[in-house]
């Protein structure tokens, strides 16, 4: 009978959702209610979904730097995640082999702890050429096919290059523009956490 109860009790613990990201899921410039995490919570409870976000977005962050906090941002643990990251890595024009590389290790480290994943990708800035946009964009491309992960081409699609959903900057979304995000990507994030045993 105990372990009938522990059963129960383990099924309605609440689904622990990583968000590795950059400025783009931390909410730069807006207020804390107004940011995508915030959103996306609201979101998913209103579909009656009980979720907990795990905060591991840091504005400014690059792959490599998400790379290198994974192991602390997991010590919270996680059963999936969303990694929202390369804006910074593209807007500096970083190479996009190191890029895909970043992602790809992170990749690996959450497939290694049976963390299914939605990869929210980026596109290159278009003033840095076709070359290496084709480059930065096929390497999202590329570790989008992976088996066991949710692919989301670009985290900005429907918001970027319009400013009535950005902030002033033109590059983050205001409060309109995180809501035209979070609807967008609310399926694929639900997909998600239907995959968690």
């Amino acid at each position: 009978m105990c372990g009938l109860f522990a059963g129960r009790a383990a099924a309605a613990a609440p689904i622990r959702l990583l968000i590795l990201g950059d400025s783009l899921t931390a909410g730069y410039g807006l207020a804390r209610g107004d940011g995508f995490q915030a959103q996306l919570a609201a979101a998913l409870l209103a579909r009656g979904r009980d979720v907990v976000l795990i905060d591991g977005a840091v504005s400014g962050d690059t792959t490599a730097g998400g790379r290198a906090r994974l192991d602390w941002v997991l010590a919270e643990g996680a059963d999936v995640a969303l990694v929202e990251l390369g804006g910074n890595d593209g807007l500096r024009a970083l190479p996009p082999e190191g890029t895909e590389a970043n992602l790809a290790a992170i990749l690996d480290v959450l497939a290694g702890r049976r963390i299914r994943v939605l990869l929210s990708g980026m596109l290159a800035p278009p003033n840095l050429g076709p070359e290496y946009g084709a480059a930065f964009n096929g390497g999202f491309q590329r570790l989008g096919r992976r088996a066991g992960v949710l692919f989301d081409p670009f985290f900005l699609e429907g918001v970027a290059g319009d400013p009535a959903l950005n902030q002033p900057d033109g590059i983050h979304p205001n409060p309109q523009g995180v809501k035209r995000v979070v609807a967008r990507l609310l399926p694929l994030v639900e997909q998600l956490l239907d995959g968690v045993k």
